[in-house]
């Protein structure tokens, strides 16, 4: 993990401020914990509701918040076991951040990888942006 440090006048944000990676860290594990459990509310709740939000899937491009709700009701709610590898969270300042990980799908040897970029917003952390993809 990387020690956080103070920006210098015109340089990049702070990087992984201790109190704001610990709350990214906690947004992160309460969206996989919704993930693997199918938790629609919870999911929906933590996309950004606007239709600049974007997730580009493992078979999908969904672009705006509408299309990824839909997207989640419409899901398979089976099959959502996972297993995670190496997770990097990175905080930049206090309000954005990125989340990055590996996973393991149970009953399959591919390798998939999440990516979410998280923004602070008035009503607390909320993904922008996400990619999933998977090794073949």
């Amino acid at each position: 993990m990387n020690t956080p440090s103070a920006p210098a006048a015109g340089s990049p944000p702070a990087i992984n401020l201790p109190d704001v990676l610990l709350e990214v860290t906690a947004v992160f594990e309460r969206y996989e914990h919704a993930l693997v459990n199918n938790d629609v509310a919870v999911l929906d709740e933590l996309f950004w509701d606007s239709p600049h939000t974007l997730r580009f899937g493992a078979t999908e491009n969904l672009y705006g918040y509408d299309a990824i709700r839909a997207f989640r009701a419409a899901r398979p709610s089976t099959g959502l076991a996972r297993t995670l590898g190496k997770t990097v969270i990175t905080t930049y300042g206090r309000d954005f951040a990125t989340a990055n990980t590996e996973f393991f799908r149970h009953g399959s040897d591919r390798t998939g990888r999440q990516s979410q970029t998280w923004l602070r917003t008035p009503e607390g952390w909320r993904v922008v942006s996400a990619h999933v993809s998977l090794l073949a």
